[in-house]
């Protein structure tokens, strides 16, 4: 099957609108990746965190290591939020959303989906 790579015949307004609400899907997705990267980070952070407690508790610091382990282990980042309930909702409620929009778009205006746009 081939797949047709010509421009629809659309207005110059038109396909550099749909062309514009491409681009802002792929910052969207660029901030998506951002998001899940601080999730993963923050993740990171605190197992690096935990061998650290871990550490200084062993080298007799046990105040300090119980202060860092009580206060700091295991923290929400944001208050009453895990980084992948963040990450969800945001999948959920915005970028779900932002891709529709976009493939409604492109539906609606140019009669077939992936020709003004790198999605298919």
């Amino acid at each position: 099957m081939t797949t047709d790579r010509s421009r629809p015949d659309l207005d110059d307004t038109t396909v550099e609108g749909l062309g514009k609400l491409s681009e802002a899907l792929e910052t969207v997705d660029q901030a998506r990746g951002f998001l899940y990267a601080f999730h993963q980070l923050t993740g990171k952070a605190d197992r690096q965190l935990q061998e650290a407690v871990e550490l200084l508790r062993k080298a007799g610091h046990g105040a300090l290591a119980d202060d860092l382990d009580r206060d700091l282990v295991g923290r929400n980042v944001i208050a009453d939020r895990w980084t992948f309930q963040i990450v969800e909702d945001f999948d959920d409620n915005y970028w779900s959303a932002f891709r529709s929009f976009d493939r409604r778009a492109r539906d609606e205006l140019s009669g077939a989906t992936g020709t003004c746009s790198r999605r298919g």
